[in-house]
């Protein structure tokens, strides 16, 4: 799902809210989100998971192209973890698993 189908669909849901003022919320949520990440802090959401950052050391890598050793820096990486009920709910699904909605 992207975030344009999520305004919409929730547009759709709340048809008394603006679609402007649901984009609107929806940025502001994931933007607050994101600069929590960047602080360094960790996000849970009860319910549906958690996210948080993992830290990867300094490594020796290889250019695929070349097959030359290249020096790749320590990161951070974002990390989600699911919540057990997003897990149970997830794993009721019939079929494949390809369901859409909220």
């Amino acid at each position: 799902m992207t975030k344009s189908e999520l305004v919409r669909l929730l547009t759709a849901r709340y048809p008394q809210l603006v679609a402007r003022d649901m984009e609107m919320a929806v940025k502001t949520v994931l933007d607050a989100m994101s600069q929590s990440l960047v602080s360094g802090a960790r996000i849970e959401i009860r319910g549906f998971g958690s996210f948080g950052l993992n830290h990867r050391p300094p490594r020796m890598g290889r250019n695929p192209k070349t097959g030359e050793k290249v020096q790749v820096p320590e990161k951070f990486v974002p990390h989600f973890k699911a919540g057990k009920e997003l897990r149970d709910r997830v794993n009721l699904l019939p079929g494949d698993g390809q369901e859409s909605g909220l």
